[in-house]
Formats: structure tokens, C-alpha cells, sequence
């Protein structure tokens, strides 16, 4: 049965997702694409002029849904912190389509400077997820909720950071079963560390400021 051509475009980019991650961007072959989409050559270049079209096509195939659904998340009720802790709990339970689309992402902004431009300019741009974290985190600023002496970038690499690490090894060791924390937990510990910090804080263990420790008396003899 031939398939529809209305959905080419569609086919192209499965079959490009598949190659980026396993080949990286550089590496696979359009040829290949297109036979893997049941098309020829030329309907790729119709479609995505440049290699590089075709990698954003890929990200914007699954970046508006999972924009979507990050913002639903911290626009509900609760604090700041719960807003936070569904995030990064959505984070974790990302489709595997998702997922294979943040690796691909993740390696090509390590090894082509051109591409980490461009994903930088979506993401930083309206409607990127940059300025809805950095949106999130002035209001924990705000509300002193967060540190007011830290620098909002610093703030911002840290809870992506905090989001997007534990994420994406829970995934890779996804086959350890019960050994790996559930996403709630995992949502959770990672938030507590962003408003808590992971430095220790005894007080009992810090010097009393004012007060200062008596002199020992001599013996008498």
C-alpha cells in the first residue's frame, strides 16, 4: 500500500531522529534517511533545504508540545517550590520521543558551535524555556525564597541542572528497576537542594559570636 504523501515531511523527520541519535548529525547519511522514509533525496532538500533545517525540524517536532506542558506545570496552584518540584517531576516522565530529542540536542550543542547558536536562540527567545525559568526563578528572588546574592545565570544553570542531570541518568539506568528513585523522589530531592542548598548548616557547631570563652584559672600551689 503506497503511503500518503501529505505525510513525507512527517516521515523524514522519524526517520532523521533516529539517525541523529544514533549517528549524531554530521555523521548520517540523507540517502539513508530518505530510504528509511520511503522517499528519494530529493524530497528531503524540497522540505529541509540544509542538513541543519532538518536537525531543528526534528527539535520542533516534539519543543512546543513539552514547552506546553512545562509551562501547565508551574502555572497551577501551589508556591514557588511546588511549582518548581512539578516541573522537574514532568521532567522525568518525558516520552521516549522527548528524550531522544534532548540527547540529540545535548550532543550536537557539544560538538557544533553553529548549532549551540541556534538552539541558544530558540531557547533564549519568545516562547523558549530559558525565559520562563528565568521568569520562575526573579519571583524566588523576589520572595526570598532563593538567594538574592547569586547571579540570576548562576541560578538559571543550576536548576536546569538540578532538572535535566538527575533526568537523564534515571534514564540510562532505568534497567537498575527499584534501585532508581521514582520521579516524585527524584523531583523532590532535586527541589530541596534548590532552595536548601547541600552545604551543612549546624549552628550548634558555629562559634557563638559575643561571647567568649573563660580563661582557665591557675592552680594555686
Amino acid at each position: 500500500m503506497a503511503r500518503p504523501r501529505g505525510d513525507i515531511s512527517e516521515r523524514l523527520i522519524k526517520a532523521a531522529r533516529e539517525a541523529f541519535l544514533t549517528q549524531g548529525v554530521d555523521g548520517a547519511s540523507l540517502r539513508e534517511i530518505a530510504a528509511e522514509a520511503g522517499t528519494s533525496l530529493g524530497m528531503i532538500t524540497y522540505y529541509f533545504p540544509t542538513k541543519d533545517d532538518l536537525f531543528l525540524a526534528v527539535l520542533e517536532q516534539v519543543y512546543p508540545k513539552l514547552l506546553a506542558d512545562l509551562g501547565a506545570a508551574v502555572s497551577g496552584d501551589g508556591d514557588l517550590r511546588e511549582k518548581i518540584e512539578r516541573l522537574y517531576r514532568h521532567l522525568h516522565r518525558v516520552s521516549d520521543e522527548e528524550f531522544a530529542v534532548v540527547r540529540i540536542l545535548i550532543r550536537e550543542a557539544l560538538v557544533s558551535s553553529a548549532r549551540l547558536q541556534k538552539l541558544f536562540a530558540r531557547f533564549t527567545g519568545a516562547g523558549g524555556h530559558v525565559p520562563l525559568m528565568m521568569s520562575l526563578l526573579a519571583q524566588g528572588q523576589e520572595q526570598r525564597a532563593l538567594r538574592t546574592d547569586l547571579p540570576p545565570l548562576g541560578l538559571l544553570v543550576g536548576a536546569i541542572a538540578l532538572g535535566m542531570a538527575p533526568m537523564l541518568v534515571r534514564r540510562r539506568l532505568g534497567e537498575l528497576g527499584s534501585a532508581v528513585p521514582t520521579p516524585e523522589v527524584a523531583a523532590s530531592v532535586m527541589s530541596t537542594i534548590l532552595f536548601e542548598g547541600i552545604g551543612a548548616r549546624n549552628d550548634a557547631a558555629k562559634p557563638r559570636q559575643g561571647k567568649v570563652a573563660p580563661k582557665p584559672r591557675p592552680r594555686r600551689r
